[in-house]
Formats: C-alpha cells, sequence, structure tokens
C-alpha cells in the first residue's frame, strides 16, 4: 500500500485513519488549513479520499455552503468565508433574489450619543440570487467579496450574515383564509416569502385582497413565516391606500420625534420685532409668490424693477428664512429639528399626502410666504442689463409681506391672455394694480433670460408633468397631461438665475458649500447616443459626438416626428444631477457654477447653502461642515433624493394602473417608447402611462432585436417596430399587484421592403444573424394569436435598465418566454433585459416598479422644477 504524502499546510485526515468520511468539522479546519481556496481533486488528495467519494464530499461541501460555513467560488473552488475580505452594508433586493448591498460603516462624533450606521460611500457590492444569504430588502448583513468576480463597475459577492432585519413591518395582500389563519402575499415582490397570521378568537378577518399590515415572527419554512396582524388599510383602489403602500414599501419618514416636535413647538407663532432687528423692510415691494392652484408651501416670492433709462430690470427673489428657526446642534440649540430634517433630507409629496421636511408648524406656518402676513427671508436682487447679462448680486436678511398668492393659470390669464374677468378680479385685490404692473415688467425680463440661456446651449426637453383627478371615495377618475405654459417657465427661470447668483457669490467667497452639478455625458454614452441616432435615420448629425452639439439636436428634431425619439435617447444618455462639494459645473443647464438656494423648506441642501450665504455676509449661522463632513453630508442627500425620486415613480405606476383598470378593453393611440428582445413598451398619448406589448403578442413571426436602432425586426415579414412609432392598441390586462399593463396592437406597422417581405438575414425560426453591425439579438418567436385581445398570461416581469451603454455584442435572448418579462433596457445600443441598480431589474412589481409615464402629485414641487 503506498505511503500517504502530507500537504505542507494541511491537516491530513485520511479515510482509514478516521472511522470513515471526513465530519463537517474536519472538512471545515482542512479548508481553513489551505492558504488558498481549493477545487474538489485538490481536497480529495489533501484528505486523503478515493476518486469515487468525490460525489460525497461535493455533497457534504453544499450542505456547509447552506449552513453558511463554507463557500462556493467561480470555477468550482471552495474556501471559508471568513478566509475573504468581506463588508457590513445594507442589502437593496431586486425582484428575483439578486441586489446590491452598499457598504456602511459605524461612526460616532461629539454630536452622536453612541455609534451608528452610517453609508461609506464605497461601491455598491452586486449579489447574484443565489448568493443571497436568505437576506430580505433592507437588512444590514456582512458579504463576502469574492476575488475575481466583477458585474461591470461593481465588485461582486456573497451575503454569509444577516446582522439586522431592517423591515420590522411588511404590508401584505390576504390572499385567503382558513379558519382563523390568513394566508398572506407580500405587496413587496422582492420580499422572499409568504406569511400565516393566526387571528385572535373572535376577532373580525379582513376581506381577501384588502391590504394589512404585517409583523414578521419566525420562519416557518423556506419561504413562509409566521407574522401578526398590525392594521388594516383596507380596499386598494383607494389612492390613500396606495399612498400607503409607498410610504410602507419606501420606509418614508413620517412621525416627528419628541425633540424635533418640541423644538418646533417652543418657536412663535408669528415673527416679532425682536426677529426684524438688523433686517432690511422691504415690506413696500409688491413681492407676490406663483405656485400651483393646489400647492402646499410657498418658500419663495418675486419681484421686478425696471432700471431707468431702458437699461434692464433688478430682480428680487424672496426665500424663507428657515435658518433663522432650524439650526445646527450647539450654543444653547438642541438641534433636533436640524438632525431630523437631515435624516429626511427634502419633503416627500403624494396625490393626497405631504411628508414634510420640518414639522407643520414651521412648512406651512412660520416659514411659509403666505400673503399679507410679515415673513423673515433671505433677499438676493440680481441687476441684469438689457441683453440679459446679470451684474453683481446684493444679498440682505428682510423682512417681507407678500402681496398676492397667484397661481400659474391665473398669471397666465392675466399676462399672457389678457382675459378682462381674471384682470378684474386681481385688480380687485389689495395692491392688484402694482402686482399687475410688476407682472408686465417680470414676462418682459422672462423673455430676455430664456433667450440668453438658449444660446449658451441649455437643455430644454421642456418635458409635460402629469395630473390626476380624484372622487370623493379616493379613487382615480381621471388621469392626463398638465399644461405647462410661460407662467411656469417664467419662475423656473428666475429661480435657475438665483441659484447661479448664490453658487457664483459663494464660490467666489471660497466657502464649503454643496454644489448642484450635472457633469458632461460620458464619451463612451454620447458616442453610443449619436450612433443610435444614426440608425435610426436622424439627419445632418455632427460628424465627432460632442456634449455641445446635443443642444443643436435637440433643436432640429423640435417639432419634427422624431422629436419623441430624440428626446428620450438624449435624457437616456445623461447622467443625474447630484450635490458635491466641488464644483463639475452644471451640463444640463450650461452653467459654470449652480447650487440649490430657493427651497429650504423641502430641501436639506438648501439650508446648508442659507448658512453659507450668511457666513459670507459676516452673520452667525453656526459651524459650515467641511471636508469629509460635507462629502458625507453630500452622499446622504443624494440617497435621499433618489430615495423619494423611486417612492415617486412607484406612485406614479399605481396612479396609472387605477385609472387603467376600469377600462381593459379599450383602445388607445400610443407611441413606443422603449424596444427590447423580449416586447415593446408604449407611452399612452392621452395619459402619462406605459404598458408592455410581449413580442409573443406581435404576430406570427420570429423577431431580432437589433440593440444598435432601438428595433425588432420580423424575420419572415420584414415588419420593424422601433421606438418613436405612433400605433394603436388595446388594453389587454392591468395587474395592481405586479404593476403591470398588458397591451396588444391593433395594427401592424410597415416592413422593412414592405408587408411580408421576407428578412433574408435568416430563415424564419432559426437564430438571427444580427444587424449588419453584428449586434441584434437572436430571433424570437411571435404567437400567432394576431393582433386581437388573448387571455392575458401570469408572466412575472423584470424592471428595465435605463443607462445607455454600448451595444451588446450578441444580445443573446435567453428562454423563449422572455417575452412575458415586462422590462426594457432602453439603451442607445444597450445590452437588452440587463439587470440594473436600484430595483431596474427583477419581476415588475410593488416595491420598484418598471418606469413609466409620470403621473401628477398635487401639488408636488420637484427639483426638476425650479433648476
Amino acid at each position: 500500500m503506498k505511503k500517504q504524502k502530507k500537504l505542507r499546510g494541511t491537516t491530513m485526515v485520511s479515510a482509514s485513519a478516521s472511522s470513515g468520511f471526513p465530519s463537517h468539522e474536519e472538512l471545515l479546519q482542512t479548508l481553513a488549513a489551505q492558504n488558498r481556496p481549493m477545487r474538489l481533486d485538490g481536497l480529495l488528495r489533501v484528505l486523503g479520499l478515493a476518486r469515487r467519494e468525490r460525489k460525497e464530499l461535493e455533497a457534504a461541501l453544499d450542505d456547509l455552503e447552506r449552513q453558511g460555513s463554507a463557500l462556493r467560488l467561480r470555477g468550482g473552488l471552495w474556501t471559508r468565508p471568513e478566509s475573504l475580505k468581506s463588508i457590513t452594508g445594507r442589502f437593496s433586493a431586486l425582484r428575483e433574489g439578486a441586489g446590491f448591498v452598499t457598504p456602511m460603516r459605524l461612526t460616532a462624533d461629539d454630536e452622536q450619543e453612541s455609534p451608528r450606521w452610517q453609508f461609506s460611500g464605497d461601491k455598491d457590492i452586486y449579489i447574484p440570487s443565489a448568493q443571497n444569504g436568505g437576506a430580505w430588502h433592507q437588512d444590514l448583513v456582512r458579504v463576502a467579496l469574492l476575488p475575481g468576480a466583477q458585474r461591470g463597475p461593481s465588485p461582486e459577492g456573497r451575503i454569509v450574515e444577516v446582522i439586522e432585519r431592517g423591515l420590522k413591518e411588511v404590508p401584505a395582500h390576504v390572499v385567503h383564509r382558513h379558519g382563523n389563519s390568513l394566508f398572506c402575499r407580500p405587496a413587496d415582490s422582492r420580499l422572499p416569502a409568504d406569511f400565516n397570521v393566526e387571528l385572535p378568537a373572535g376577532s373580525e378577518a379582513p376581506a381577501q385582497g384588502t391590504l394589512v399590515l404585517l409583523a414578521p415572527l419566525k420562519p416557518l419554512a423556506s419561504d413562509l413565516w409566521s407574522a401578526t396582524l398590525l392594521g388594516n388599510y383596507g380596499r386598494e383602489d383607494d389612492v390613500a391606500v396606495q399612498e400607503e403602500l409607498v410610504k410602507l414599501n419606501h420606509e418614508v419618514p413620517r412621525d416627528f420625534p419628541a425633540g424635533a416636535l418640541a423644538e418646533a413647538e417652543a418657536l412663535p407663532g408669528e415673527p416679532g420685532e425682536a426677529d426684524f432687528k438688523g433686517r432690511r423692510d422691504v415690506r413696500d415691494l409688491a413681492l407676490v409668490t406663483i405656485d400651483g392652484a393646489d400647492a402646499r408651501d410657498f418658500d419663495d416670492a418675486i419681484h421686478v424693477e425696471e432700471q431707468s433709462g431702458g437699461k434692464g430690470w433688478i430682480l428680487r427673489v424672496a426665500i424663507a428664512d428657515v435658518s433663522h428657526y432650524v439650526r445646527p446642534r450647539g450654543r444653547g440649540c438642541p438641534g433636533a429639528l436640524d438632525a431630523e430634517a437631515l435624516s429626511r433630507g427634502n419633503s416627500w409629496y403624494f396625490p393626497r399626502s405631504v411628508e414634510p421636511m420640518l414639522p407643520e408648524v414651521l412648512s406651512n406656518g412660520l416659514c411659509s410666504l403666505r400673503p399679507h402676513v410679515n415673513r423673515l427671508a433671505v433677499l438676493a436682487e440680481i441687476p441684469f442689463t438689457a441683453a440679459g447679462k446679470p451684474g453683481k448680486p446684493r444679498f440682505s436678511e428682510v423682512v417681507m409681506r407678500s402681496a398676492a398668492r397667484l397661481t400659474y393659470d391665473q398669471v397666465k390669464a392675466c399676462i399672457l391672455d389678457k382675459d378682462e374677468a381674471a384682470l378684474a378680479d386681481l385688480r380687485a385685490q389689495e395692491r392688484g394694480e402694482e402686482v399687475l404692473r410688476m407682472l408686465e415688467k417680470a414676462l418682459a425680463l422672462y423673455n430676455v433670460l430664456r433667450q440668453t440661456r438658449r444660446q449658451r446651449g441649455t437643455l430644454d426637453f421642456d418635458l409635460p408633468e402629469a395630473e390626476s383627478r380624484l372622487d370623493d371615495l379616493g379613487r382615480v377618475v381621471w388621469l392626463g397631461h398638465r399644461q405647462r405654459n410661460d407662467a411656469h417657465r417664467l419662475i423656473e427661470e428666475f429661480m435657475i438665475a438665483a441659484n447661479e447668483a448664490v453658487a457664483r457669490h459663494l464660490r467666489d467667497a471660497d466657502l464649503p458649500f454643496l454644489y448642484r452639478i450635472h457633469p458632461d455625458p460620458d464619451p463612451e454614452r454620447l458616442e453610443s447616443l449619436f450612433d443610435t441616432l444614426e440608425a435610426t435615420g436622424i439627419e445632418n448629425l455632427p460628424p465627432k459626438p460632442a456634449p455641445s452639439a446635443m443642444q443643436g439636436v435637440l433643436a432640429a428634431a423640435q417639432g419634427t416626428p422624431q422629436e419623441f425619439l430624440v428626446n428620450r435617447l438624449c435624457l437616456r444618455a445623461m447622467p443625474q444631477a447630484r450635490y458635491m462639494p466641488l464644483n463639475e459645473g452644471h451640463f444640463g443647464l450650461a452653467s459654470t457654477a449652480y447650487c440649490h438656494f430657493t427651497s429650504p423648506i423641502r430641501r436639506y441642501a438648501d439650508l446648508l447653502t442659507h448658512r453659507a450665504l450668511k457666513t459670507s455676509l459676516g452673520l452667525d449661522a453656526g459651524p459650515l461642515p467641511a471636508g469629509q463632513k460635507l462629502l458625507r453630508l453630500a452622499d446622504q442627500l443624494n440617497r435621499r433624493e433618489r430615495a423619494a425620486m423611486a417612492c415617486e415613480r412607484e406612485m406614479d405606476r399605481r396612479l396609472g394602473c387605477l385609472a387603467l383598470l376600469p377600462r381593459v378593453g379599450e383602445h388607445f393611440s400610443g407611441i413606443v417608447a422603449g424596444v427590447t428582445d423580449f416586447g415593446i413598451f408604449v407611452e399612452l398619448e392621452a395619459m402619462p402611462v406605459e404598458g408592455m406589448i410581449r413580442v409573443e403578442d406581435l404576430g406570427d413571426d420570429w423577431y431580432d432585436f437589433d440593440a444598435r436602432t432601438m428595433s425588432l425586426v420580423g424575420q419572415r415579414s420584414g415588419v420593424q417596430w422601433r421606438m418613436g412609432q405612433k400605433l394603436e392598441v388595446a388594453l389587454s390586462e392591468v395587474h395592481l399587484g405586479r404593476l403591470e399593463i398588458r397591451l396588444m396592437p391593433l395594427e401592424l406597422p410597415k416592413g422593412i421592403g414592405g408587408r411580408g417581405a421576407r428578412n433574408p438575414r435568416s430563415p424564419r425560426g432559426s437564430r438571427g444573424k444580427g444587424s449588419p453591425a453584428g449586434r441584434a439579438a437572436s430571433g424570437r418567436k411571435g404567437s400567432s394569436s394576431g393582433w386581437k385581445l388573448v387571455s392575458p398570461g401570469d408572466g412575472e416581469s423584470r424592471g428595465r435598465n435605463d443607462k445607455p451603454g454600448k451595444p451588446a455584442k450578441n444580445g443573446k435572448n435567453g428562454k423563449k418566454n422572455g417575452a412575458g418579462k415586462s422590462g426594457r433596457s432602453g439603451q442607445p445600443g444597450g445590452q437588452s433585459a440587463r439587470k440594473g441598480k436600484n430595483g431596474q431589474s427583477g419581476k415588475n412589481g410593488t416595491g420598484t416598479p418598471a418606469k413609466s409615464g409620470r403621473p401628477a402629485r398635487s401639488g408636488k414641487k420637484t427639483a426638476g422644477k425650479r433648476g
């Protein structure tokens, strides 16, 4: 018998020397003794096992992997989690189990009583669905980084420990009742378990389909937990119920902590003479607020004065002085209001409610610039020449009195339409004639500023917003486009001017503050964008893609059939604006320095800007954050802004589903807003809502997806479905639980070479050869149901990835039934159906729905509204 050779650094466990096959503990000891991951063959040698025991060894390792004690790496390598680098972070789940972990660290400073977890700012870690370790969305987890594994820019890892459950309460739907038990399914499809709820004897059971709130208790099986019933919200067609669900899904901040409420209640009901000391008195100026009819807070007022001799104008923008009342901790101030405002980051708007950044006594009272009452404000006075060139601005603390609370429609009727009835109503108000004369001057200045900004290269998409109407029961009775006019744009133009003036002033003063930056498009994205525009037939493109050419492309497409396509593609090619302590300019506004100053009631970033501005004027505003602390603040505010946007998108999608629920079977006009290898997205013309036509519903043909031209082309018929096409569709199904809207085409678009023309690239039913550039996806079969309503399917769906990127090299389709997936790439030349971050992948359900058109939030103010 051969003597077994002992390998250096091993704990040899011979099969003959032991009672047989090594125990789990011995396997773990062997893995721990290695200085590198091992394959099965290597472990067999180290353990002295015969090759016939390979399956038994693999089964034992699989068992250890299920217990979290061993890890299988790429290439069949095995190791212990402890041997890999690990990080702690918050898990953001996608719909099919995969997700991202955002790294966090325990931090403490003088202002904190105990250490707490904060985002570190490091790259997110991608977690494949098979490596999520049973974690739920929002769990605090420990992740082992997998060596050599990379998913795009993100490293890859495996969750090895759930440190803390992030969700203490879970909204769910009642599926059915069994005696005193309820079987419930989570409303957020990212959660991997259903729930069994035991009802107390004699209690009233919620009806089937009702939305309830549960507290998870313990696992009963891998996909079933016991839970306690906490609340019953009612029927799903009530917008208030949908709002509640979205707030729970996104953990929207609700009640203010006692400390913040106590600090707010200690403030005076109205500003007094002591508050006016040291302030300019501008109560004689006819400052007015102009907002939507259903606006809930008024934080900005404007006034325009014409300079003598036609030399230009003076623009005055007065902003509520929130920093006078909300102060950082220290110097006798508890800082509870400031800490809570930072935690929230911004206000969160819904159709029937708002979760404000500040308590209502401030946001809707002491800080709101209501008409004919004294208010504290920070005033920016900016002189402009007749050509629209700004001069040196002047900033000051003031006491003001708004002369009128005007609406956009009211200003349009008076100044643009010269409506006699509207003019008479305004003249009848206190100081009405003075306000009218001021508005005429404001309109003249607006026209000059708008033209000046266009000349410097600003990008103006002027995308329509949406509007909804509800009945007394809270049901959506109408959803459509909100009409925008020059009254909206006038306020936007003046707010942009004020934000730029403050940013330039603080930049020149060399003070730490947060810029609002919008970087130039990534060169690869830009090249991909122009490549796609050229492939879709857009003419007169510049020979070399450049950011400066985008304005010309948008202007050339305005009013043409290609306007929709060009606007969408250009939007998707641009990065997201964000807050940063370093100035990188604002590409979309063609601004060299920009910040947020005009909305401190609803954005914490603006509050920081006010404090920096006061410091520049020699006023006491408390210590200014700088360096790493300011960078962490920017990261926090960026995250809260993205969270609020995701919350709004889900609410929009729910409103769209509610509006369409009673209209199944109706016909609509629409336009193709996105194309993937598994179907096309259609935006309805009558309302800002998207639905999907699955590829199996496109007719009896096989389709090639060309990522360069963003089109699906029938191999046999030559029928081409592409972005920007107009078509008629029928509404086939609305699934509120999955937030899916399924459409059926009522007409066949024109084919390449005419209807029925055979595509010579590949025979029907075979895998497509691709586009001439070699970028087409493989062929996929449509159904033979024709263009008529068919029975809806139960297919789950994937979110779409709007991130522009390089064209896919092969565009592999995956399984044939991928047509049931209702996500979309939307990428100029991008790989279809690719999972993305922030919930843009996975099943298109409750938590992070596929993006659709955006129904209006009543009274909502967004950062985009005013720069």
